[in-house]
């Protein structure tokens, strides 16, 4: 792996993609396990265009040691450093032909367990009994989410297309983008690889026009101890450094 690549990458265009992460026997096994998962819980949501699973690793805890495999968290440590920790997964089900589509956006939000009065955090929604609020903007900036690809996927099954470069520019409202001085791009990732992106990046995907599923795991990552006695709602250590006061503290 070309370390400085992905790092200048990350820097300049707010994403990087890389291969191999993950084996042909994990993916097999990934997705054997989730097809094991009971469906009947609020987290679940399934519909002829998509299937998705909120609080993927807390639904299905089987794939835990899976995803977060020695590959991936060396990828972590390399990229950006130890004291981070799993703060929310889904998983996400694109089927062939599917309709389903997102309009560019910023990942705004975090997911946290409990609602609180608290400055700077707002505003707030609250779905299924499961709370999202706007964060300050240093932790919006410095989280970062893994895409995990359990299909090969490109422009004829709901890649994401991007604008490089729009995470450092605080946040940025879709309905204000000057195509004449942006540009697009589409994240095509194979089978097994992954798409490391900064949630200030503008994203979208599209409808599907081929036949192929398009089946992703979605983990985010955080360094931040949340104040007062607000907590994350599904936050899961990832090294034994995060136990420790060293992650950062926003007040």
């Amino acid at each position: 792996m070309d370390k400085r690549l992905h790092l200048k990458n990350i820097a300049d265009d707010g994403f990087t993609i890389i291969g191999n992460v993950f084996s042909e026997y994990e993916v097999k096994t990934i997705l054997n396990q989730i097809s094991k998962a009971d469906t009947g819980n609020t987290t679940f949501r399934k519909t002829d265009d998509l299937f998705a699973i909120r609080q993927f690793l807390k639904e299905v805890p089987e794939v835990k040691t899976l995803i977060l495999n020695k590959a991936l968290k060396g990828l972590i440590e390399t990229l950006f450093s130890d004291d981070y920790f799993l703060v929310k997964s889904i998983y996400f089900d694109k089927p062939e032909k599917s309709n389903w589509f997102v309009a560019y956006h910023q990942d705004l939000t975090i997911s946290v367990d409990k609602l609180a009065n608290l400055p700077g955090y707002g505003p707030w929604t609250v779905k299924q009994n499961q709370f999202a609020v706007q964060p300050p903007l240093e932790i919006l900036e410095q989280n970062f989410t893994i895409r995990i690809h359990l299909d090969d996927t490109d422009q004829t099954n709901g890649a994401l297309r991007v604008v490089p470069g729009s995470h450092s520019k605080g946040i940025y409202r879709p309905e204000t983008i000057d195509w004449s001085k942006e540009h697009e791009a589409t994240c095509d990732v194979p089978k097994g690889g992954i798409m490391i992106m900064r949630p200030l990046l503008l994203h979208a995907s599209s409808r599907s026009t081929g036949n192929n599923r398009r089946r992703v795991v979605h983990v985010e990552f955080s360094k931040f101890n949340l104040p007062n006695t607000l907590d994350w709602a599904e936050k899961i250590i990832t090294f034994e450094s995060c136990v420790s006061p060293s992650s950062a503290q926003v007040t």
